[in-house]
């Protein structure tokens, strides 16, 4: 995953006999996961490997990947790193850490970039925004929300992030402004929201008290069905409308918005541990992602393991897993915690 840059792709011959433009769909076909041996061809080859022309290229023959990220916070910073597709041994690799280590900063994706929005800076919410662009591999400052928010809800509906709650609600300003884009609702002020996910064009968050639900196709708030709420632990994932996530038990389990009902997923309770705590979830080719903690052997620090789970529904509607894989990506980390998983295709 070398550094990109942008450089004047067109005056340069990439294959012998081809013009630039058949030569770049040629090459825009061949997955990411290559293009560090693609590099090392030539130099034409490894500029363009490193264009942002060549992921526009990529766009039309659907060729995208799935790449997990995963933030860590160790000792008082954040680290970020990736975990390669198709890669043997499946070992995470460190990329440039976040400028900033906010605490309780909400995360979105929206294309080939990871949002970090908000977040308190020695006990102050931030309204700063950094992205990290994971084409190029590098970070960027974003837009400035109106307010400084801490422990917000994010969600991406229609190729908009929306960004709920996490700001203290002491003014008429700040009352005014604690959901971006959104029309503020009057009775509603919960400020801290635990976890946030988006199911069939909805934004659903928990909060210390309930929750709430934003319909962005009609504009509308709508309140979090209770058994919803009742059974939401940790950070879920969606996978294919079923919102997934641990138990008090340390199961996994799903809910599906149609039934509004919970149900264990079956199958996978051998190849597993109990997730009592700290388990965090991403949805990552209609396939289940799971990220956790456990101690190391011999006292060598914290390993951080991650599971693929294919999830599905049986002929009898029961909710089945197949465990694909589960390897220890990361180990020998002291002071560690994960603090999000995320997917992002490109």
């Amino acid at each position: 995953m070398a550094d990109r840059s942008t450089v004047d792709l067109p005056s340069l011959q990439l294959i012998p006999g081809l013009p630039y433009d058949v030569s770049m769909r040629c090459l825009a076909r061949i997955p990411p996961l290559y293009h560090p041996t693609l590099s090392l061809v030539c130099k034409s080859w490894s500029s363009a490997v490193r264009s942002d022309a060549l992921f526009t290229a990529r766009s039309p023959f659907r060729t995208t990947q799935a790449f997990l990220y995963f933030i860590l916070r160790i000792n008082s910073s954040l680290h970020l790193y990736a975990l390669l597709p198709c890669r043997e041994p499946r070992k995470a690799v460190s990329l440039p850490s976040i400028p900033s280590a906010p605490i309780g900063a909400a995360f979105a994706v929206l294309g080939r970039k990871i949002y970090v929005i908000g977040g308190s800076i020695n006990d102050i919410p931030s309204n700063k925004m950094w992205i990290f662009d994971c084409w190029f591999n590098r970070w960027e400052m974003g837009p400035r929300m109106k307010v400084g928010r801490e422990f917000a809800a994010a969600g991406v509906v229609g190729g908009r992030i929306y960004v709920i709650g996490g700001c203290v609600v002491d003014n008429w300003f700040r009352s005014r402004n604690w959901a971006e884009i959104l029309p503020s609702p009057n009775d509603i002020k919960d400020k801290w929201m635990h976890a946030s996910a988006v199911m069939d064009g909805k934004l659903y968050a928990v909060a210390d008290r309930g929750g709430l639900v934003y319909n962005v196709g009609v504009g509308r708030w709508e309140t979090i069905p209770k058994r919803l709420y009742m059974g939401w632990r940790g950070r879920p994932a969606v996978v294919g409308e079923v919102l997934y996530c641990y138990d008090c038990l340390g199961n996994i389990r799903g809910y599906d918005v149609r039934e509004d009902g919970w149900k264990e997923l079956k199958g996978i309770e051998k190849g597993l541990p109990r997730f009592l705590c700290g388990a965090t979830m991403a949805s990552s080719e209609e396939k289940l992602c799971v990220t956790w903690e456990r101690n190391g052997s011999s006292g060598k620090g914290a390993e951080i393991m991650c599971a693929q789970i294919k999830v599905g529904k049986d002929e009898t509607g029961d909710m089945r897993g197949i465990l694909l894989w589960s390897d220890m990506i990361l180990s020998g980390l002291k002071g560690s915690s994960v603090e999000h998983c995320i997917a992002v295709h490109m």
